[in-house]
């Protein structure tokens, strides 16, 4: 029994690995599509007025577009704490994760948000997601530093629950998109709440039944 139990355990590993490794590729895809600093291409194709009008926009954009790929990979690698043995692993990637987050994913983030497609319930939800992101950040930074590393944990899982919103909001645009064929800046005010509501409230479930 045991021995099926570490089996199962370790296939989820993989299969954890597997699903992180491809949608991190997707997503490192999306990225490198805006470099070298093109305004023509994918996302920033219907973002025309915003980087004629707003100088300043694409500052902000390119800021969270070339920080949130290492966010995503600091934090999952930050996960890992016990599977790896090289000293301060954890310590090292949670540090790198937390300081792109406060000073520069979750504001651009912010920005980002006031100017979002789909209408003033997507602008709203993407300014709460930013919002959120840095105080669940900034307080497990916080409890880290006061050693209360249960706590810290617990907020750690809150942040990238968000943090993966990048990943769920885009499984939900295809689902959506697939099955539903709605006019496309209706999807936006659907993906907006669906990319993270429903993160947040799965972590917080493990967190208070599973004990996280």
């Amino acid at each position: 029994m045991f021995s099926f139990r570490k089996d199962i355990s370790n296939l989820l590993k993989i299969l954890l690995f597997a699903g992180f490794g491809y949608f991190f590729y997707l997503m490192l895809k999306i990225t490198l599509e805006y470099v070298p600093l093109k305004t023509d291409v994918s996302f920033l194709m219907i973002k025309q007025t915003e980087v004629g009008e707003r100088p300043e926009y694409l500052y902000f954009f390119y800021t969270h577009v070339y920080t949130s790929i290492f966010v995503l990979l600091a934090g999952f690698l930050a996960i890992l704490r016990k599977d790896f043995w090289i000293k301060n692993f954890h310590r090292n990637a949670g540090k790198v994760y937390i300081f792109l987050i406060l000073i520069f994913s979750a504001p651009s983030g912010i920005y980002m948000g006031i100017f979002a497609n789909g209408g003033i319930f997507s602008k709203i939800s993407f300014v709460i997601l930013g919002v959120l992101w840095w105080i669940s950040t900034f307080k497990a930074y916080q409890l880290a530093r006061q050693k209360n590393f249960k706590a810290h944990k617990q907020w750690m899982w809150r942040s990238f629950a968000l943090t993966i919103s990048a990943l769920t909001l885009r499984i939900w645009k295809v689902i959506i998109v697939y099955i539903f064929h709605p006019n496309p800046m209706d999807v936006y005010e659907i993906i907006a709440w669906l990319g993270w509501v429903p993160n947040i409230i799965l972590i917080e479930y493990l967190i208070t039944k599973k004990h996280l």
